[in-house]
C-alpha cells in the first residue's frame, strides 16, 4: 500500500524533473501575470495587471484577477485560471457560511487558511495556484500569500506572478512601514505599470482596490487613468 502511494506520488512530483501534475516548477509559480498587496494600518491594497495568456498567446486583455470576497476580503490570483476560480469559490462558500452562521464577517487570518487548507489538501494534484489574500477585520489591515502547496505567509509587502521581480523592485525601495492605505494604491499602481514595461506576460490595463473599515471598493477607471499618465510620463 505504501509503496504505491510513493509510485503516485512521484509520478506527480519528480524531484529530478521537477515536474508537478505535468508541470515544471518554474512554470507554476511564475505564471504569467502581476499582483500586488499591500498591509497598511488603516486596511490593504490589492492590484493587478489584466492580461490573460496562453502561451504565447493573449487569451485575453481585460481578466479580473482582483476579486471581491466579501466586504471585508478579497483575493488577487495568479496562475491556471480555472484552478484559481475555483479556490475563490471555495472561499466564498465558506466565508458566507461563516456570516450566516455566526452573524460576523470571517477574519483576514481564517480566510486565508481556508485557501491554505484547500491547497494543502489537493497537494498530490495541486491547483496551479499562487494568490494573495488581503482584507481589514478587528486587528487591522492584512495581507497572506498561499502557494500551490498550502504554504501560507504574513508579509506587509507581496507580489507574484511572472512580473513580480519588477513589482518588488519598486516596492521595496519605496514602500514605508505606516503608509497609509490612501498613499500606497498609487504606489500599487506604479509597481503593477512599471512590471507591463518589462514582462511580456503583464500587460494591458491594471485594477486597484482598498479595503478598510469602510469595506471593498476599487478605484475608479478616471482615477486610474491619471495614475498611468502619470507613472509613465515619469519613466
Amino acid at each position: 500500500m505504501v509503496s504505491s502511494v510513493l509510485k503516485v506520488f512521484v509520478g506527480i512530483i519528480s524531484r529530478d524533473s521537477k515536474v508537478v501534475g505535468g508541470k515544471t516548477l518554474g512554470s507554476a509559480i511564475y505564471h504569467g501575470t502581476t499582483t500586488v498587496g499591500l498591509a497598511c494600518p488603516d486596511g490593504v491594497v490589492l492590484a493587478t495587471d489584466t492580461r490573460v495568456t496562453a502561451g504565447g498567446f493573449i487569451a485575453h486583455k481585460r481578466g479580473k484577477k482582483l476579486l471581491r470576497i466579501d466586504d471585508n476580503i478579497a483575493m488577487t490570483i495568479s496562475g491556471g485560471v480555472a484552478d484559481a476560480q475555483n479556490v475563490v469559490d471555495t472561499l466564498k462558500y465558506h466565508t458566507n457560511l461563516y456570516r450566516m452562521e455566526r452573524g460576523r464577517q470571517m477574519p483576514v487570518r481564517s480566510a486565508a487558511q481556508v485557501v491554505s487548507n484547500v491547497l494543502f489538501a489537493s497537494r498530490l494534484y495541486p491547483f496551479i495556484a499562487d494568490v494573495i489574500v488581503g482584507g481589514f477585520d478587528a486587528k487591522g489591515g492584512s495581507i497572506y500569500n498561499v502557494d500551490f502547496f498550502g504554504s501560507m505567509n504574513q508579509e506587509k509587502v507581496l507580489a507574484t506572478g511572472s512580473g513580480s521581480p519588477v513589482a518588488y523592485g519598486i516596492l521595496e525601495s519605496e514602500y514605508k512601514e505606516g503608509t497609509t492605505a490612501a498613499k500606497a494604491y498609487p504606489l500599487a499602481a506604479k509597481a503593477i505599470i512599471a512590471a507591463t514595461r518589462r514582462n511580456v506576460a503583464t500587460g494591458d490595463h491594471f485594477d486597484v482596490a482598498v479595503i478598510d473599515k469602510a469595506g471593498f471598493r476599487e478605484i475608479p477607471e478616471q482615477e486610474k487613468d491619471k495614475l498611468l499618465t502619470q507613472f509613465k510620463t515619469n519613466d
